[in-house]
């Protein structure tokens, strides 16, 4: 886990109603352990009013231009349904079954104002989906397009620094990181991570230049040695007084 300090919660995201989000309700040191950083819902689990085979039922919508108000509210309800069910397939460890119905809830979901929020969370909860499925480089993607919705949403931001970590794309994970503290400025489990991710980066920066030099080195060998030399014949001696490095050529 990128935050050690959290438990991971075992339900989907807490947006039942669909509200306002406001930036410093999904992350926060205020918050208990089951808020987390890890699923969809804190508290969906449960199966939802309408019955289990009312996913088979929903048809797809044109797009919301063509619709009147009234399909449009049904829309975004028929929308918000599934994805209560996709939180249910999440919290029972379904994650394939749990992504496939945050699918059907993002085409049912009509496009405008009024279901950016639902949207977001659906790209987030695909997110954790593809996480737990192993395929990060998908969750940074699906994250990604949450964020785009979602400016200030914080889960989403979280669970791509998450990613990054796991693909060991440590300067991207922090600076998810920083964004987390720009909009929470409280945050503890933020300030943690980013300590201890940036000694993370600067060895795997150390460990590129390395590898870079080395090729460089192969290069330069490849090249001199058709006229019977190596880079090792070259030394270079750096200057204490202007930083400055001077080239010599030994045998």
């Amino acid at each position: 886990m990128l935050i050690e300090e959290v438990k991971e919660a075992t339900a989907t995201e807490e947006e039942h109603n669909v509200k306002s989000q406001k930036p410093s309700s999904s992350l926060s040191a205020h918050k208990d352990e089951s808020d987390g950083f890890e699923t969809a819902s804190d508290s969906e689990l449960g199966p939802t009013d309408s019955d289990d085979e009312s996913q088979h039922r929903f048809h797809l919508q044109v797009e919301p231009q063509n619709l009147s108000e009234a399909d449009q509210q049904k829309s975004l309800k028929q929308a918000n349904e599934v994805k209560l069910q996709g939180n249910g397939l999440f919290g029972n460890g379904q994650y394939e079954e749990a992504f496939s119905q945050y699918e059907l809830a993002l085409q049912l979901a009509p496009d405008m104002p009024s279901s950016v929020e639902l949207r977001s969370i659906c790209h987030s909860n695909r997110a954790i989906c593809f996480s737990k499925l192993g395929k990060y480089e998908d969750a940074v993607k699906e994250c990604t397009k949450a964020v785009e919705l979602n400016p200030s949403y914080l889960k989403a931001l979280i669970r791509r620094a998450e990613a990054h970590e796991k693909l060991e794309h440590f300067e991207e994970a922090i600076t998810d990181m920083k964004k987390i503290l720009e909009l929470d400025p409280s945050n503890d489990q933020a300030r943690k991570a980013i300590r201890r991710l940036e000694p993370l980066a600067e060895a795997k920066r150390e460990k590129m230049k390395e590898e870079m030099i080395g090729k460089l080195k192969d290069m330069g060998n490849s090249l001199l040695g058709r006229f019977g030399m190596s880079v090792d014949n070259f030394k270079a001696v750096k200057d204490p007084n202007t930083g400055s490095y001077s080239i010599s050529f030994q045998r």
